[in-house]
């Protein structure tokens, strides 16, 4: 049972050793070796790895991976014009020196990230104070990008770190610019607008116009054809009245008397007071013989 005892004992301490010796580097990862808190090796091949146990020796493991700096808290920068932009930018960056790195900030990412962003905001800054805003907004964009990952070439180069790449993600005009713009574009809309109407309007009136003279035209045109033609027909009318009472005259003024005669008494009210001896009654008393 002693022995048992003995060789657990043995075995747990067996144990302890190689876990204070023994580390893995992950493919992700570098690992910083210290031997009694200097830096001794930089260990970047992953694996199963050797160290004297502590406190000789310990393991401090930075990500080598690609990390992504936003911008904390984007401020206005002024453009060549003097007019306020706000830019949300981001950078990617990663480390390859962890000896530089660790001197400069430690083994804490977040320290170099601090001072990473105030660096960043004024390479920007002099990067856009060189430009107009549609150069920013549209022509030179990927130029200030580039410019900004110029400038930071050797400030990374003293954080232990490579820039991959700068990105602007946003640009907008500051709060009062923006109320200005939306202000001034607010009032070239209705200005247009306004145009529009006052055409659309001077348009109106001249189709209106345009088709009352048309109608006019029209009108007139189609009067004097009926007028042409009532001519015509009046016209054959009296050819055939002349053609049909001139066959039997005495008959015609027979019926022209009884014409008069019905159109003078249409109505009941109606006086007349005439010579019984006129020719008006010839008629009547016999002067004109009907057929």
């Amino acid at each position: 049972m002693n022995r048992i005892g003995t060789f657990l004992v043995g075995a747990l301490l067996l144990l302890v050793f190689a876990s204070s010796t023994l580390f893995v580097v992950d493919q992700r990862q570098f690992a910083v070796l210290y031997a009694l808190g200097e830096i001794k090796d930089v260990i970047s091949e992953p694996g199963l790895k050797w160290k004297a146990p502590a406190p000789f020796q310990n393991v401090v493991y930075l990500d080598r991976r690609i990390q992504t700096l936003d911008s904390p808290d984007p401020r206005p920068i002024f453009t060549a014009e003097k007019k306020s932009l706000v830019m949300d930018w981001l950078i990617k960056w990663r480390i390859t020196e962890p000896r530089q790195f660790i001197r400069n900030n430690g083994v804490d990412i977040r320290n170099a990230e601090l001072r990473l962003s105030p660096i960043v905001q004024a390479a920007l800054n002099e990067e856009v104070t060189r430009r107009t805003v549609s150069a920013v907004l549209a022509t030179d964009r990927e130029r200030v990008m580039q410019g900004v990952l110029a400038r930071l070439a050797d400030d990374a180069k003293n954080f232990g770190i490579e820039i991959i790449d700068v990105r602007i993600r946003r640009v907008d005009f500051s709060a009062q610019i923006t109320d200005a713009v939306y202000r001034r574009m607010e009032s070239e809309r209705k200005r247009v607008a306004n145009e529009l109407r006052s055409t659309g309007a001077a348009e109106g009136e001249k189709i209106r116009a345009d088709a009352d003279r048309q109608r006019e035209i029209i009108v007139a045109e189609a009067y004097r054809d009926a007028q042409k033609i009532k001519g015509d027909g009046d016209a054959k009318a009296s050819a055939l009245y002349s053609e049909a009472f001139g066959r039997d005259p005495q008959f015609a003024q027979f019926y022209r008397s009884l014409d008069a005669y019905r159109m003078s008494f249409r109505n009941k009210s109606d006086v007349m007071v005439l010579d019984p001896s006129s020719d008006f009654f010839k008629t009547m008393r016999g002067g004109a013989t009907a057929r």
